[in-house]
């Protein structure tokens, strides 16, 4: 691995991503490209590796800087699931219709 500046650089040209988490009430995630959507009940992020989605209860984000790649949750985290960006981006549908289905 090679440093560069803060983040890491992995050979496939991915920056490090990291989550922890401490007692399902709080979370803090690295690796983080974009916020696709959040709200109490869910969060959708862009990660370096693919799309993570965490569902809970009462969920607020309280750090968030996209520079960093860098954000910080609170509330109950219910699951976590990572898939492939491309899962999201169906041929002739946006984002967003698949997100509202």
């Amino acid at each position: 691995m090679v440093k560069m500046g803060t983040a890491e650089e992995h050979p496939q040209g991915r920056a490090a991503h990291k989550f922890n988490m401490m007692n399902r009430r709080t979370g803090s995630i690295t690796g983080v490209s974009d916020v696709i959507s959040f709200d109490i009940s869910e969060v959708l992020l862009e990660t370096e590796l693919g799309m993570m989605q965490i569902k809970g209860a009462d969920l607020h984000v309280n750090r968030l800087s996209l520079e960093k790649g860098e954000i910080e949750l609170e509330g109950r985290i219910d699951s976590i699931q990572y898939s492939e960006v491309s899962d999201f981006k169906k041929s002739g549908e946006s984002l967003l219709n698949r997100l509202f289905r």
